[in-house]
């Protein structure tokens, strides 16, 4: 293991492994370290898809009237467990004040351009023989039982085709066209045609092999004790298995960020949103698709041989357990929308933390107070899709180049 690296990346999830790759590619030495393995937390067994139809920030008006509804009700899409919690309270707070029209203009434009950048990369890298993952671009489709529900979501559509992404409405023939297993008597559908999915961990690990070719190496089950300052620069890193002298260090360990970045007095208003995911053989009446089952927010994608159902945002800090209830109101959940799905056959059970900004935005960017740290964390559920931009945007950072994007919304201390 080199322990003077040009960049010690700190986290392996899908960001971690994008930023060490696009460094790598540019001549970089890179190091990466990471107190879990390459890829098996967050980007483990999420729903696997790329999404410019979610360029509207988590933080909007509508989150913010159906977060309140769903607050406390433990099988609802959003659910906060009540306890003492000032950091989670003070986010909460900071939530509430971001979502609303204003701040959804401003960050709707930042959300659309990294995605649909993001998009492009992932046609390019998926394109390369050793880079297969599953990547399909066919859209995904937005499924409303309910009228008001698929009034709510025509409003979003709106704001994303003024935008200029592709919106396509659908009645209930139109839907079930799309996929036939979706059960009869639903109010209509969305079909975002931009989006694609994939297999979200045989992503990474293609990633991480790519990166290691290029000479990046992996430091699995490796903490960060802390670091050595001195004249506005992080000098030495301390971890449980020796230390590192990186000329510079890019901090992108999801939601363990702020614990890394208090060491470097740095606060970081991140959250952990806890999410689930049933993986099931693949049944006969499998969607051709993902199907998002729009007033559950549950997504039913298809990878491969199996069909995978995730869905939740649980806010109940750093537990890692697995709520049984949470996991049935899942499985419910998509049987409402979709037949055939009554008697799967399970292959796994999966929850993951999301590191989750109370605006919605990514951290992203160089740190005001360290020189040669670069922040990047705090992407929430776009996590797989904005990896590869974001994999750039560090890489052009690290070489003092424009991005190309405007960034001065994604400030990591923007919050003070």
């Amino acid at each position: 293991m080199n322990r003077e690296p040009e960049v010690l990346v700190i986290g392996a999830g899908v960001i971690g492994v994008a930023a060490a790759h696009a460094l790598a590619e540019r001549g970089r030495r890179v190091s990466v370290i990471d107190t879990g393995e390459v890829g098996r937390g967050g980007s483990y067994g999420n729903a696997g898809l790329t999404v410019p139809s979610h360029a509207v920030p988590l933080a909007n008006p509508g989150a913010l009237r159906n977060g309140l509804k769903w607050l406390l009700d433990p099988e609802s899409p959003f659910y906060v467990r009540p306890r003492f919690d000032p950091a989670l309270w003070s986010w909460l707070w900071r939530f509430r004040a971001a979502s609303n029209e204003p701040q959804v203009a401003r960050g709707l434009p930042v959300l659309r351009d990294l995605l649909l950048a993001g998009r492009e990369l992932f046609d390019t890298l998926t394109a390369l023989p050793e880079m297969q993952c599953g990547y399909a671009q066919d859209g995904t489709l937005w499924v409303y039982r309910t009228r008001a529900g698929l009034a709510e979501a025509e409003e979003e559509a709106e704001l994303l085709e003024e935008a200029g992404l592709r919106v396509e409405r659908l009645d209930e023939a139109g839907v079930r066209t799309m996929a036939e297993s979706v059960r009869p008597g639903v109010a209509g559908g969305i079909w975002f045609s931009q989006d694609g999915h994939m297999d979200p961990f045989l992503f990474v690990e293609r990633l991480r092999e790519r990166a290691e070719s290029l000479g990046v190496e992996f430091a699995e089950k490796t903490g960060c004790l802390g670091f050595d300052v001195a004249g506005g620069r992080i000098g030495r890193v301390l971890t449980t298995k020796g230390d590192f002298d990186p000329q510079m260090v890019v901090l992108a360990a999801g939601s363990w960020s702020p614990s890394v970045a208090r060491e470097l007095g740095l606060r970081l208003p991140v959250q952990p949103g806890k999410g689930y995911s049933l993986t099931f053989a693949r049944p006969a009446s499998c969607p051709p698709l993902p199907v998002v089952c729009g007033e559950a927010r549950v997504v039913a994608t298809p990878l491969g041989g199996h069909l995978r159902l995730a869905g939740t945002l649980e806010m109940v800090g750093m537990d890692e357990s697995i709520n049984r209830q949470r996991v049935g109101a899942i499985h419910r959940a998509a049987n409402r929308y979709l037949a055939g799905l009554e008697d799967m056959e399970l292959v796994e059970t999966w929850r993951g933390l999301r590191p989750c900004t109370p605006d919605g935005l990514p951290l992203l960017g160089r740190s005001a107070k360290w020189e040669n740290l670069i922040v990047a964390t705090g992407h929430a559920m776009l996590g797989l899709s904005l990896a590869p931009v974001t994999g750039e945007i560090v890489a052009r950072l690290a070489d003092d180049e424009e991005t190309g994007f405007d960034l001065a919304g994604l400030r990591p201390e923007r919050f003070g």
